[in-house]
């Protein structure tokens, strides 16, 4: 079922989409060559307590599993719910990072892929292009439109390059809780077409591999990565629509270059 909000919920969103954007902005320069993804996490749990927010992952999940972190760290052939852990970023890496912030019990949703030091230029080229994916994908988001056509310039653009799309994981409605209805997926013609309406709130994610789509689950049953060990890049925004325009609501991107 649909969560539909309204404006005054709407507001209490963007201040959370806005304060995970500032966390973004001030984690960038942090996401450097010998740096550990885990110290990364850390550094963004203390982030999220002292301007008073809740990281919205950490402790999500089943109760014999829930995810460790505030962040997800995914790496090269890491697509998305990557643990963070001990090891260091190296230069040439495509890391992922997805997070969100529980603000006074409103959720928002964001992810960058950043390329560390000097990456090769079908990174470079596969992680704009993904970025480029998420952008179709929103201004095909309008009052009034149907939910697939997201889907369907997401994948668009995304075969234009002939690289893959991932099926098995999607975007989501957001705001209420960290995943709601409707999934929105990066591909045309799946499940439920409901038409946009004024108060949806949705996280578009397009996760978009150098190689094929397809994918495998690790033994630690969160981390998410290509079957073939190509490269994936990830990008999100939390959105609303509204009758005459789509805002954006964790505006701003930092720079994929660290």
């Amino acid at each position: 079922m649909i969560r539909y909000k309204n404006a005054r919920q709407i507001e209490r969103i963007r201040e959370s989409c806005e304060l995970l954007s500032a966390m973004y902005g001030e984690m960038a320069p942090l996401v450097r060559e010998g740096v550990e993804t885990l110290e990364l996490d850390r550094w963004a749990q203390s982030w999220i307590k002292k301007t008073g927010g809740r990281p919205a992952f950490l402790g999500y999940g089943p109760r014999s599993c829930p995810f460790p972190g505030a962040l997800c760290v995914s790496i090269n052939e890491e697509v998305i719910h990557g643990i963070p852990s001990r090891r260091k970023l190296q230069s040439g890496d495509l890391v992922s990072i997805d997070s969100g912030i529980i603000l006074d019990g409103f959720v928002s949703d964001k992810s960058v892929t950043f390329e560390v030091g000097q990456v090769s230029a079908e990174a470079h080229r596969l992680n704009m292009a993904t970025r480029e994916c998420l952008y179709k994908g929103i201004a095909a988001a309008k009052a009034g439109e149907r939910l697939h056509a997201i889907g369907r310039a997401v994948e668009g653009h995304a075969r234009a390059f002939n690289y893959g799309i991932v099926r098995e994981f999607c975007g989501h409605g957001v705001g209420f809780d960290v995943h709601e209805d409707p999934s929105v997926h990066n591909y045309a013609g799946c499940g439920p077409n409901p038409r946009l309406r004024a108060g949806m709130v949705l996280a578009i994610e397009p996760m978009v591999n150098m190689g094929s789509g397809d994918i495998n689950v690790l033994d630690d049953t969160w981390t998410v990565v290509t079957a073939d060990g190509k490269p994936s890049a990830h990008w999100e925004h939390t959105i609303a629509i509204f009758d005459d325009h789509t805002e954006i609501l964790t505006k701003g991107d930092p720079t994929a270059r660290s």
